[in-house]
């Protein structure tokens, strides 16, 4: 026997309806319908309010997403525009189809391997479409055609893009929302940051958007506007995923990460907030397929405004200069240099005659604040000097020999032949071990100069084929004391295990570059 209630057909269509009909209500109640009045229009966005925390737990925000972008859209879109630019090819060689589209061969990131992951999976998106090529991809002297966006920022026609859009033009040409097709001259780039600033004359009523000052939060609704693959004025919608972020293709990168679908093409255009204000300019995206796939990097809108303000002013960007080469402060060297805190910047290497080394600072040290500001990492003291101007002061709090001091440095103009302060490469191959793993020998005994130990075998289990140390590098400091013998770097490592140490700190040169490693070992 069955012991479960049934209950009739035409009683539960009755509950049903009933439960339609309370749904139908309460969505009606919240959209603003009430019986007799006329439907009120609905405004673009929502309100937003948080809930209260509660104990420990986190309160959700009741926020609601945007009822439309519509509003937005129609007050941002005039100001963004498509930009073509004609370019010519001087050699013979491959057209690019794909990532970093036509006319543009070089690779997106020159200074990295050409097989770097990098290379591989970023680049700029906004060169698409040449116009010339040839069987097989090959092509002699050409003319070709590269595909971007920008926007306006002042209504006398000045407008940002990337510096990649533009860097090779012959000739540039924009084309504005309402199909209108005028000349454009680049005024000024900075391939450092990827912005360009170009410049339309014979009109000052474009219409124009302002750039934020402030950064969004990560989760905060975006809009970007652009020109994906040639088509035009095309709107999407997304959130700020993270900030911050550092994919390798200079020495200031600090990206905004951004889910909004952004593909070639979309190079220089803006991404927006809410209010309407560019949060960032669209550069690059991580895309195995060459297409959107959901992440995309955007400079921010404080880097741009910088930038801009110099090209418009002189036509280039000056930045602060030290002449140090940095290094992240990993967990292993900050207990090699006693730090409690693995912050700051170490200083791997100083530049001759530079204003670091007329101060008095030193391979070593560690660099933990810049006029009062304290320094998270490498990258952060890069772009603090470089907003520095020709002539300022900088106050670099010290962390040298277990104590702190304080440095006075005088910026000076940054050399476009020398080194920017910068993160080493080798940063990435640092990881834990437990023994040192080392053959060693004199450096003037194997042909590798008159100071120093050099590196004769790594064992590939240990902790120093880990670090990333290599056979034919030079040890020049051990444990802070200059080395040039096996003994001298057996003592060191003594000397750091008899002082509470958990690793020795090493300075190591290899292929004229310095760099510090801090090697962990047992007992």
């Amino acid at each position: 026997m069955n012991t479960h209630s049934t209950v009739p057909a035409a009683s539960r269509r009755r509950r049903l309806t009933l439960v339609s009909s309370v749904a139908a209500l309460a969505l009606m109640a919240l959209a603003g319908f009430e019986a007799g009045v006329a439907v009120p229009s609905l405004p673009a966005y929502a309100e937003t309010t948080q809930a209260p925390l509660q104990g420990s737990a986190i309160g959700a925000p009741a926020a609601l997403a945007p009822v439309s972008f519509a509003d937005l859209v129609q007050k941002v879109k005039p100001a963004v525009i498509s930009v073509k630019v004609k370019i010519v090819e001087q050699d013979a060689q491959p057209m690019a189809f794909g990532r970093n589209g036509g006319g543009d061969n070089e690779l997106p990131f020159p200074n990295l391997p050409p097989n770097h992951p990098l290379n591989r999976l970023f680049g700029p998106f906004g060169q698409d479409g040449a116009q010339n090529g040839g069987p097989g991809g090959q092509a002699p002297k050409h003319f070709g055609e590269a595909l971007g966006s920008g926007f306006f920022i002042s209504a006398d026609g000045y407008a940002v893009t990337n510096n990649h859009v533009v860097a090779k033009a012959k000739t540039v040409s924009i084309t504005t929302d309402d199909g209108k097709i005028y000349s454009a001259k680049v005024i000024g780039t900075d391939p450092k940051t990827d912005v360009a600033l170009i410049k339309v004359d014979g009109r000052s009523d474009f219409p124009f958007v302002k750039l934020a000052t402030a950064s969004p939060r990560i989760g905060d609704w975006v809009l970007a506007v652009g020109n994906p693959f040639g088509l035009g004025g095309t709107v999407t919608a997304g959130i700020v995923s993270a900030r911050g972020r550092d994919i390798g293709a200079g020495p200031y990168d600090d990206f905004l990460q951004i889910d909004a679908p952004v593909n070639r093409g979309n190079s220089g255009g803006p991404t927006f907030d809410l209010s309407g204000n560019v949060v960032g300019v669209n550069t690059a995206i991580y895309s195995p397929s060459g297409g959107s796939v959901g992440i995309a990097f955007a400079i921010p809108s404080q880097t741009v405004q910088s930038v801009v303000d110099q090209l418009k002013d002189t036509g280039s960007v000056t930045r602060g200069y030290i002449g140090v080469q940095i290094q992240p402060v990993t967990t292993d060297l900050a207990d090699g240099l006693g730090l409690k805190d693995a912050k700051g910047a170490l200083v791997a290497s100083i530049a001759g005659d530079s204003p670091a080394g007329k101060a008095g600072l030193k391979a070593g040290d560690a660099i933990l604040s810049v006029n009062g500001q304290s320094i998270a990492d490498a990258r952060e003291l890069s772009r603090d000097i470089a907003a520095l101007k020709p002539g300022d002061k900088a106050s670099l709090s010290v962390w040298r020999d277990g104590e702190t001091k304080t440095i006075e440095v005088a910026v000076a103009k940054y050399p476009s032949d020398d080194k920017v302060a910068k993160a080493s490469v080798s940063d990435e191959a640092m990881s834990a071990g437990s023994k040192l793993g080392l053959s060693l020998a004199p450096a003037s005994e194997v042909g590798k100069g008159g100071k120093g130990v050099a590196i004769m075998r790594v064992d590939p289990d240990s902790p120093a084929a880990e670090k990333g140390l290599q056979p034919g590098d030079v040890i020049t400091l051990a444990a802070g004391k200059t080395v040039s013998t096996p003994d001298d770097v057996k003592k060191a490592v003594a000397d750091a295990k008899r002082d509470g140490r958990k690793a020795v700190l090493l300075q190591v040169e290899r292929d004229g570059n310095s760099h510090y490693v801090a090697v962990p070992f047992t007992g």
